[in-house]
């Protein structure tokens, strides 16, 4: 029986997802292309591996016991993997990283050129997500590694089949319309009356900042619902509203907004999440060694002293 790599990864991913539409989606193959692949399995397996019930493609006994063994599989050829650039010291190799908006431009080209200095055998390669997701698509394979954040008052659940290091600490800011405000610094409490242009609540930065202020004993007046925090600072360039913005975010700032410091202990921490999968790629520590000179070099607090 000769059974290929990608078929077993599209089984994989059909037992993970539970239908062929999910598993086509998370791979970026069309529908049809996965059933094509899924079918050339069964037939090189020479048993039934699916099942039709309803609309559903559900696995058969045997189905689930291959699938069993491809996640094996998988992760024994993930480890050699590690194991051939633990030889060759990690020189060459394309890892896939998932960022958002404010990591992205504010740590990540300062990271890949510090990379690019020490290893320029290494590429690393983007994916742009919303926060939310980037954990997951760790853990589902889809990505290398991921930045992940945990809000001081709202960490993020976190999955055992994950390991995350701390990167950097950033601190968290009012962006406001100028001349809006006369201090040094203010509090959330200070914002109560102002109109407030923030994330939905189903997000995590969202819920994190409406979760602070309810703290601080009030509902901010949300007149703007916006997902991207570029969108949601030029609308305080216009005098739209206030926001909070971290450090990171900072790179992204507009004309003609004032930035004033919290003085609410409110602060996110900014994490690199891998899988948890033996002895880490040599590849993957060195990149992490990269994003984490690039946060000190920026000035983040170092965030081994803070509880992730």
């Amino acid at each position: 029986m000769d059974l290929s790599l990608h078929r077993l990864k599209l089984l994989r991913e059909l037992e993970r997802r539970g239908t062929v539409t999910a598993a086509a989606q998370a791979l970026n193959y069309t529908v049809s292309a996965v059933s094509q692949q899924l079918a050339l399995l069964e037939r090189d397996a020479g048993t039934t591996l699916f099942e039709k019930r309803g609309r559903r493609m559900v696995l058969t006994e045997a189905g689930v016991v291959l699938a069993e063994h491809a996640e094996e599989i998988l992760g024994a050829v993930d480890r050699a993997g590690v194991a051939l650039e633990a030889v060759r010291g990690g020189m060459a190799a394309t890892l896939t990283v998932g960022v958002w908006a404010s990591v992205a431009a504010g740590l990540v080209p300062r990271a890949l050129n510090i990379l690019a200095e020490q290893q320029p055998g290494i590429e690393v390669l983007t994916k742009e997500l919303a926060p939310e997701d980037t954990a997951g698509a760790v853990r589902d394979g889809d990505l290398d590694f991921s930045f992940v954040i945990d809000y001081s008052n709202y960490p993020m659940p976190w999955d055992p089949q994950l390991t995350r290091q701390v990167i950097a600490v950033e601190q968290m800011h009012a962006a406001l319309p100028p001349h809006s405000y006369d201090g040094s610094s203010v509090s959330l409490a200070d914002l109560a009356d102002f109109r407030w242009i923030l994330s939905g609540p189903r997000s995590h930065f969202g819920r994190a900042v409406r979760m602070a202020c309810r703290s601080s004993g009030f509902d901010p007046k949300i007149r703007h619902e916006v997902g991207e925090q570029a969108t949601a600072l030029a609308m305080v360039a216009s005098g739209l509203g206030v926001t909070l913005v971290s450090d990171l975010g900072l790179h992204m700032l507009p004309a003609g907004i004032d930035i004033v410091p919290l003085d609410d202990q409110f602060f996110r921490t900014v994490s690199v999440a891998h899988r948890t999968r033996g002895e880490v790629r040599a590849s993957l520590q060195l990149v992490v060694g990269a994003v984490t000179e690039a946060a000190r070099e920026l000035g983040l607090e170092d965030g081994s002293a803070v509880s992730a």
